[in-house]
């Protein structure tokens, strides 16, 4: 797969991030292993902690279309290069992730860069 063909994805969605309080936005495009692509944006909540992080919005749209495993995901935020996943979304992302594992796709300077997330996640677990 194209991983820059995903990471323009989460460019594009990441315009669409509803941000009034941290005017931090993020978009994210998920790759599944079915080969189908779901993207989402953050959105905030005068009641903070009902924000919605990017990635899980993305994941949570794959999840509504039959989905259950993730080989790829890029993260994009237009405010800081190298946006990685907050540590609750590592962990949704380390549920849903192949067995071959999830990479990880963030940009530096219009670079691509790629993580393993067990890398990111080392310790993630499952029930």
């Amino acid at each position: 797969m194209d991983y820059q063909k995903l990471m323009d994805s989460a460019k594009e969605v990441s315009k669409n991030a509803y941000i009034p309080y941290s005017k931090f936005a993020v978009g994210a495009c998920v790759l599944t292993e079915n080969g189908n692509i779901y993207t989402g944006c953050n959105f905030e909540n005068a009641s903070i902690g009902l924000t919605i992080c990017a990635e899980r919005n993305a994941i949570g749209s794959a999840i509504a279309e039959g989905e259950r495993k993730i080989k790829a995901i890029a993260i994009y935020s237009p405010n800081s290069d190298n946006c990685f996943p907050c540590g609750a979304c590592r962990q949704v992302i380390y549920e849903f992730q192949t067995s071959d594992g999830a990479d990880v796709i963030t940009e530096v300077n219009g670079e691509l860069r790629v993580y393993k997330l067990n890398d990111l996640l080392p310790h993630g677990f499952n029930l």
